[in-house]
């Protein structure tokens, strides 16, 4: 290399560093003499949005699901060390419970399950993803509910009795690898439906009870969906559908579903992105009701992403979010779980404006 190619090659690079540094003199300045492109920091200033709604008003997210399967979302693969941030994120606002969605979607799986891999072909896992949430949920003394396997072939056929076969022994298999962890503290029975469904109070009775017989009673949780005017596949390019159901039909088939699983499932966190914001009421009164005659507790789990877009998905609107909380307030549900925390709500998501909700939600509620 020439002298003179060096001395180019320097000179360029002082000059970059000092464009970096805003330290290069220029004749173009702001009102404050700064260079242009070139502003004053905040220098720590807390600078606040100004809200002119009441703070604090909905109820607050204790709860967040984790998805490492992902099969409709990025995956954004994040290694201990990520997943071991997030939680401390999470527990920062107040999570005391996580939900692993699913611990398997047809051929992929979150730990090596001897049982899923013989009888369906489920590929090895790089990493022991349920030991590894487990570990950290002791680690921020919260509260971990294991999401059952979803073999897919309920969305095949319409019928849920195909998915109680293969999760008794997955529920006997997770138990005894592990069930010594003092975290591992309820169960999720994964398969999601919105109304009547074959199968479903037998698939849902039969595994809620296997779960509690053999982790001595610890509690059971469902997260269906309302079948509103938003409840379409999210492959379709359609944001509505013209039939939804009424206040009254969803009244009248949740309150059999409930009265055939109640002292079998605990807990039913209704989806609540598939209905217009002014059904929240409506709809959630109708829970609540149902949910205290048939002893279950009522949960809502409040989406942090976006059904009002065409691109699936990405983070939702705060007033969106703060509007189905308040709704939850309001009819005085028991617990706000969110799906999901990691890619809609983390500072360190892949989406950059997740984080940005995040902030959002700790101005609303006073969090530091």
């Amino acid at each position: 290399m020439t002298n003179s190619r060096r001395d180019f090659i320097k000179q360029v690079s002082v000059t970059g560093a000092a464009l970096a540094t805003g330290a290069l003199a220029s004749s173009c300045t702001d009102k404050n003499n700064a260079p242009c492109g070139v502003y004053p920091t905040t220098n720590g200033e807390n600078i606040e949005s100004t809200l002119i709604i009441p703070k604090a008003q909905g109820l607050k997210i204790t709860g967040a699901f984790l998805d490492e399967i992902s099969h409709d979302i990025p995956h954004q693969n994040w290694g201990e060390k990520e997943w071991d941030q997030d939680f401390a994120y999470m527990k920062a606002i107040g999570i005391d419970t996580v939900i692993v969605i699913r611990s398997g979607y047809r051929k992929f799986i979150t730990y090596p399950s001897e049982y899923l891999m013989n009888k369906f072909g489920c590929y090895m896992p790089s990493v022991d993803l349920i030991d590894m949430y487990l570990r950290l949920a002791e680690k921020y003394n919260m509260k971990f509910y294991f999401g059952l396997y979803d073999s897919g072939k309920y969305w095949d056929t319409g019928d849920m009795t195909w998915e109680i076969e293969s999760n008794k022994y997955v529920i006997e298999e997770v138990w005894k690898k592990y069930g010594h962890y003092k975290s591992f503290q309820g169960w999720y029975l994964c398969q999601e439906i919105s109304r009547a469904t074959k199968g479903a109070i037998d698939a849902f009775g039969s595994l809620g009870q296997q779960c509690k017989d053999v982790s001595g009673g610890l509690p059971t949780l469902i997260s269906p969906w309302i079948d509103g005017k938003k409840a379409v596949a999210a492959a379709s390019g359609t944001l509505n559908k013209a039939q939804a159901v009424s206040v009254e039909e969803h009244e009248r088939e949740w309150s059999e579903i409930f009265d055939g699983i109640k002292g079998k499932v605990d807990a039913c966190a209704f989806q609540d992105g598939h209905i217009d914001y002014d059904e929240l009421d409506a709809f959630f009164s109708v829970n609540k009701k149902m949910a205290d005659k048939y002893g279950i507790e009522c949960w809502t789990n409040a989406e942090s992403f976006d059904r009002d877009m065409p691109i699936k998905f990405l983070p939702i609107k705060f007033d969106k979010l703060r509007m189905k909380l308040e709704a939850a307030a309001r009819q005085n549900y028991d617990k706000a779980i969110t799906f999901e925390f990691a890619h809609f709500m983390s500072p360190q998501s892949a989406y950059l404006q997740a984080g940005h909700l995040y902030n959002r939600y700790k101005e609303y509620f006073n969090l530091k």
